[in-house]
């Protein structure tokens, strides 16, 4: 199964690492491969996670305060949204 970003998450996702990185020197890669590490399971288990709406669900990284928010069809992920646990729930319902 293939997955791709919304040009929106990725900003956010790039956005998060940059922010890590400043905070501490190699917090940012340690994001970046918690994050990848959810893709991971989203992907070996696409419909295990939280539903969000009638079309996402948010599968939540285990050591950053942050939640995955993804579409799937038979072969692909979307991401939507690297979303912070702390902002608003459905800031990204827009990008649906």
């Amino acid at each position: 199964m293939n997955f791709s970003f919304f040009p929106d998450a990725e900003l956010e996702f790039n956005h998060a690492i940059d922010y890590y990185e400043e905070q501490q020197i190699g917090l940012g890669l340690e994001f970046a491969q918690e994050v990848y590490a959810t893709i991971l399971r989203i992907i070996d288990f696409p419909n295990a996670w939280q539903s969000m709406t009638k079309s996402t669900r948010r599968c939540l990284c285990n050591r950053f305060p942050f939640g995955l928010v993804y579409q799937h069809t038979n072969d692909h992920i979307t991401i939507i949204a690297v979303m912070h646990q702390n902002q608003k729930p459905f800031y990204w319902h827009q990008r649906t």
